[in-house]
């Protein structure tokens, strides 16, 4: 990932409601097309201009190419604040986060996230490094908001599970963990309309926790089709389990591996 910074200079008076207003809608466009990553973007004010600091998957992630038909609207709104599109600066690369992944088709692909990643939940099967979502067609109405907004919520009750101390860690792991919940439902969706847009086999990632034994754990089945789906060996060291059948990958509780 690589850090920008975005200088948006005035070119007549305006007021800070109008500017933050427009800066903030740009910044939410870029986000849920997957061009900057994070839900925060501080604005800074200097002399005539502002400054947003943000973290992009690649170098050229906004580029005008890669901008949906809504990041294009809220450039133009930019005007209406009195400011011109935004110069934009390459600091430099992230080192606390992941590389994109190579932008060449992987045999397959995952919807894979967790609360400490800021990434593409869209991962290559390959390599399991994070794939841009601009790099694909707009998953629903113009862009990618409904997959940023499911990663959100899953990394939501991810948090709540992993802190494990209120009553809501139960229903939070009913969301990620259940094929009847919500949270699969909406998810393995949006997979299916990644995979038809893409052409590219594409997974959902199931997360399992718990269980009473090893052995148990691995006599699971697909908990979709009760299909086997146990690997001979773990995929990245994290899927234990893959049904090619319902496009589903899991893990051996984490509770039994050591």
């Amino acid at each position: 990932m690589f850090v920008v910074e975005l200088e948006f200079e005035c070119f007549d008076n305006t007021t800070i409601s109008a500017v933050d207003k427009a800066i903030n809608g740009l910044m939410e466009a870029l986000r849920y097309n997957g061009q900057v990553l994070g839900r925060e973007f501080p604005v800074v004010m200097g002399e005539g201009e502002f400054f947003v600091r943000a973290v992009c998957p690649e170098k050229e992630s906004l580029h005008p190419r890669n901008h949906s038909d809504f990041v294009k609207v809220c450039l133009e709104r930019l005007t209406d604040a009195c400011l011109l599109a935004p110069k934009v600066r390459l600091l430099g690369r992230d080192m606390n986060s992941e590389q994109a992944a190579d932008d060449v088709q992987p045999s397959w692909q995952v919807l894979y996230t967790t609360y400490v990643h800021t990434c593409s939940p869209l991962r290559s099967g390959d390599t399991l490094l994070p794939i841009p979502l601009y790099r694909n067609e707009p998953t629903f109405n113009g862009d990618h908001k409904a997959v940023v907004k499911w990663q959100t919520e899953w990394q939501a009750c991810d948090e709540i599970q992993m802190a494990g101390s209120c009553k809501a860690e139960h229903a939070a792991l009913h969301e990620i963990c259940d094929v009847d919940s919500d949270m699969f439902i909406r998810g393995w969706d949006l997979r299916g309309r990644i995979e038809y847009l893409t052409k590219v086999p594409t997974y959902y990632y199931l997360y399992r926790v718990g269980g009473i034994s090893l052995a148990q754990e691995q006599a699971r089945r697909c908990p979709k089709c009760n299909g086997e789906w146990l690997l001979e060996e773990p995929l990245h060291d994290i899927f234990h389990f893959k049904c090619d059948q319902c496009r589903i990958v899991s893990n051996i509780s984490w509770d039994h591996l050591k």
